[in-house]
């Protein structure tokens, strides 16, 4: 173990009003993260599951849809969550140990694989917009429910790319306050948003075969 490894100075005590004590502080953190989890996984759950209806209505139009998105980018990116999640986990797991230096690496390799992700979903929506895979006139495809599919995938990818940016917005916000140290790097915040962050990605797993690998099965 390196000396920057040692448990960090004294930060401000993590125990907030109106808790008595950091385990129960600890769970009632725990228990609001998964309410709130629980209730954007019946919104994402109720999306996709409207995206499997219409493919069982419309077979070979979302077949065909689906093998016109660039499943090199979208494997790509889904590499790029997937080590993100490792990251997080990384980060989150330091902290508790109060491993400063371990913990600030992960939040920063988090950090940046989550702009790294933001960056190519960027780089694959202007491929789309330039190719007029966009629901309305113009749109390349003739069969219409093709555009039924589109216009899932526009919204639920850019839903994601929202809830992707609320994260990394809190990722560097706690991130910039375990650097100067002003938050204790036991306090329940970095369990919460390592718990919302798993949950993005695991969003991201179910959007994967989803949108790109349907049309090429």
């Amino acid at each position: 173990m390196s000396a920057a490894d040692l448990p960090a100075a004294p930060a401000p005590d993590p125990i907030r009003e109106p808790w008595e004590s950091l385990h129960r502080q600890r769970l009632g953190s725990s228990l609001g993260i998964w309410i709130f989890l629980g209730s954007e996984a019946m919104l994402f759950g109720g999306l996709i599951m409207a995206v499997v209806a219409n493919r069982a209505l419309h077979p070979q139009a979302f077949a065909a849809a689906g093998h016109e998105t660039d499943v090199v980018l979208g494997t790509l990116n889904t590499a790029i969550l997937l080590t993100s999640s490792l990251t997080m986990a990384i980060a989150s797991e330091a902290a508790q140990a109060e491993l400063r230096r371990t913990a600030l690496r992960g939040f920063a390799l988090t950090l940046l694989l989550g702009l790294a992700f933001l960056a190519v979903k960027g780089f694959e929506y202007h491929k789309d917009i330039t190719e007029r895979l966009v629901p309305g006139p113009g749109f390349p495809l003739p069969d219409p429910a093709s555009q039924i599919f589109f216009g899932f995938y526009w919204g639920m990818t850019a839903l994601h790319a929202l809830h992707m940016t609320a994260g990394l917005g809190v990722v560097g916000w706690l991130g910039w306050q375990a650097w100067t140290r002003r938050r204790a790097l036991r306090s329940p915040a970095y369990e919460v948003v390592a718990l919302y962050w798993h949950l993005v990605d695991i969003v991201w797993v179910f959007l994967y075969p989803l949108f790109y690998l349907g049309g090429r099965s």
